[in-house]
């Protein structure tokens, strides 16, 4: 269970069954995964499912366990042994389960793990999920679905994909592995630091499903940016992971954790980076975000997260929105875009000339965009074009977009911001 990630109450089951569908996912995937065999790895998140659904049909009839882990556990390896025993596989694995069972409930570390010094078997799954035989993006779409729970559409959305293309590609990536005899046995020095690029991949869009939910009512969902936070740090323990670019990343989820407490107002809606109370930051999660990027700033290595970490530590060091240094940001996103290019790398930019040369230069930079297409159906966009037009006093265009946005979105908040702002523009344009 990841430190800081409060139990849903007893009486509220579904919740408390996503909590740990969310948290011990992973621990469990990587558990069955290691006795099941990796040419068994749909096997393996079958068990893991099904147990969750027998915890939410046990639970709802008010029978919640006292160590509900132990319990979902217990389900999972029961499940596992006997779909063994079903498919007639190779007996020895019997008994490997029955001892993993009971070193999960209180019984001393295993040797294996001693040997390779990585104690969580969330963190462990992704070093394996992320082997470089496996293309880099399929990489973090193997460890989103396998160890962070993720459902395939949340994958799409994240990956701006559809829900069916990412379920091949999860099919490929398995009969990938199957084909490739990959093992699960993690390799050591510099083996092991070659698959760090996906790890830290998977671990950056797992921070933000959580820092902007792709579907829902809640904007926020907090307990995944601190599984993140708690794995990032994790990972930062082992000399695989020591590098300047976790650092970087860890920085990044720190600064932008930082203002968390300020994106909605007392409605719920969302708030505007200059409408914030910046009074309502953390600075302790600031102060330690920055000690992360003075780390990240080791070496000659410059990579995604320090620039985006850099971007981050611009806003939560300036004083107000008007004294932020738009100059600087815009010079972090020129260098992300080099970088690595994207629509939403591109539209970001964007923003940033328009804070800098105002909203016309904005609505440019926008209609530049390399394959703005893939933007059509990301509401982000209209809601961008609409503030631009917004600003410009031209409230029918910005009605038009606000309209177009609001029909886009999928999260509560966003939903109510971007009501409030057609509102306002269909009563000004009228």
């Amino acid at each position: 269970m990841a430190a800081g990630a409060p139990l849903p109450p007893a009486d509220q089951p579904a919740r408390l069954v996503e909590h740990f569908f969310r948290h011990e996912a992973g621990r469990l995937h990587g558990a069955l995964i290691r006795l099941l065999g990796v040419e068994n790895m749909s096997l393996a998140e079958d068990m893991a499912q099904e147990a969750l659904l027998r915890a939410l049909r046990t639970w709802s009839m008010g029978r919640v366990p006292p160590n509900p882990s132990a319990w979902i556990t217990q389900v999972a390896m029961n499940l596992a042994r006997d779909a063994l025993r079903h498919r007639r596989m190779s007996t020895a694995k019997e008994p490997s389960i029955i001892t993993h069972h009971e070193q999960m409930l209180g019984t001393p570390a295993v040797a294996w793990e001693a040997v390779h010094g990585i104690r969580d078997d969330a963190l462990r799954l992704m070093f394996v999920c992320c082997h470089p035989a496996i293309a880099p993006d399929a990489q973090v779409v193997l460890a989103l679905k396998v160890l962070c729970g993720f459902s395939t559409g949340e994958i799409a959305r994240a990956f701006l994909s559809s829900e069916a293309a990412i379920e091949k590609q999860l099919t490929r990536t398995k009969q990938r592995i199957a084909d490739a005899g990959i093992g699960f046995d993690l390799p050591e020095g510099e083996d092991l630091s070659l698959r760090l690029d996906g790890v830290l991949g998977a671990l950056y869009l797992l921070f933000n499903e959580g820092y902007k939910a792709s579907s829902g009512d809640r904007l926020l969902r907090e307990e995944l940016c601190q599984e993140a936070i708690r794995l990032t740090t994790l990972l930062l323990e082992h000399p695989a992971g020591r590098a300047p670019r976790s650092h970087a990343l860890l920085a990044l989820m720190l600064l932008t954790a930082a203002r968390f407490p300020s994106r909605l107002d007392e409605n719920g809606v969302l708030l505007r980076l200059n409408d914030q109370d910046r009074s309502k930051w953390d600075q302790s999660l600031i102060e330690r975000g920055l000690l992360q990027l003075g780390a990240a700033a080791q070496g000659r290595e410059l990579s995604e997260y320090h620039l985006q970490a850099g971007i981050a530590a611009i806003h939560c060091t300036a004083a107000d929105y008007a004294s932020t240094d738009w100059a600087g940001i815009l010079r972090h996103y020129d260098g992300l875009n080099r970088l690595k290019p994207s629509p939403i790398v591109a539209l970001n930019r964007a923003v940033a000339v328009a804070n800098l040369h105002g909203p016309e230069a904005g609505l440019l930079a926008i209609s530049a965009i390399p394959q703005r297409e893939k933007l059509e159906s990301h509401y982000l966009l209209h809601a961008v074009l609409g503030e631009l037009h917004w600003r410009m006093k031209d409230h029918r265009a910005a009605a038009e977009n606000f309209r177009r946005a609001l029909q886009l979105a999928q999260v509560g908040p966003e939903q109510l911001y971007l009501t409030r702002m057609l509102g306002q523009a269909e009563e000004v344009a009228s």
